[in-house]
């Protein structure tokens, strides 16, 4: 077993030790990376491994334990080696968690008795054309945003599906998501909710100033395109809010379904109606049910 925390975090430190103690009593061996392995109180029989993409591989869990960006960093080991990643949240949302805090014994529980369930989730591939070539190429999970560099001016571009325009409009950018990420960036940027079953592709305007800039839901086979007018400041490209590159004036970066999907373990079968109610506690007082 993979496991990966977010080590400035005390009560990742603590969680972690009693995750690790857990599985060695049961017989699983634990691998962590060298590079956390000091802020980690480790008994010498977990195997330290070194920060490559591939540390993950020949486990058969990945166990990330933090907020939403330590499971985005998980997702990056877990697409490339092609094993589950199973969630504890310790942070604020952590929509991409399968459990919270004070469930860290049914986690340890769940693993050693493999009573898990494991489902894939849609990611994107993501390149950067400029004159014509190929200068980038990156993945997300949750989403990848084209944004302005300088927050005076607005960025100028025009949006294309499936290779037609569709709309140009100054703005703050624009948030190419998959149904995963329509509860993050997508969310805030005024996207519709979209839950995870449904295979499709969004995107939506940042703070657009146009009469026709409202979020769209493709075909998951859709190609989206974003075009970065030649006469517009330079713009970013980040993906899933952890990587960026420079895109300049004239820049086109052109987002569609990911090759290879991440996989996530799930250890019970709640609904994402509940998940969403739970995770934005949103006001359900009131509610009578379905007539039977």
């Amino acid at each position: 077993m993979f496991l990966l925390a977010h080590t400035g975090r005390p009560a990742a430190i603590r969680s972690a030790e009693r995750v690790v103690q857990g599985l060695l009593r049961n017989g699983i061996g634990v691998r962590v990376l060298a590079e956390e392995a000091a802020d980690l109180p480790l008994p010498p029989s977990v195997e330290l491994v070194a920060s490559e993409q591939r540390a993950a591989e020949g486990c058969e869990l990945l166990v990330v334990l933090g907020g939403d960006g330590t499971l985005l960093r998980g997702a990056d080991f877990a697409r490339t080696s092609g094993v589950p990643m199973l969630g504890v949240n310790l942070g604020r949302v952590g929509f991409l968690a399968e459990a919270e805090r004070d469930d860290l014994d049914k986690v340890v529980d769940r693993v050693v008795t493999r009573t898990y369930e494991v489902e894939e989730r849609m990611t994107l591939d993501v390149l950067v054309r400029n004159n014509g070539n190929i200068v980038h190429t990156d993945w997300a999970l949750n989403e990848a945003s084209v944004e302005k560099a300088a927050r005076e001016r607005m960025l100028e571009v025009v949006t294309e599906v499936d290779g037609r325009p569709v709309s140009r409009f100054g703005g703050d950018g624009v948030v190419c998501a998959t149904p995963t990420g329509s509860t993050a960036y997508a969310f805030s940027a005024g996207g519709p909710v979209v839950w995870p079953e449904v295979e499709a592709l969004l995107m939506v305007p940042i703070s657009a100033h146009a009469l026709f800039a409202k979020p769209l839901v493709t075909s998951p086979h859709s190609v989206l395109a974003v075009e970065v007018q030649p006469k517009t400041p330079h713009g970013v490209l980040w993906c899933d809010g952890r990587r960026s590159v420079e895109l300049p004036a004239g820049a086109r970066v052109e987002v569609r379904r990911g090759a290879v999907p991440v996989r996530l373990a799930r250890l019970h079968h709640a609904s994402f109606t509940d998940r969403l109610v739970a995770k934005f506690a949103l006001p359900v007082a009131g509610w009578r049910g379905a007539p039977h």
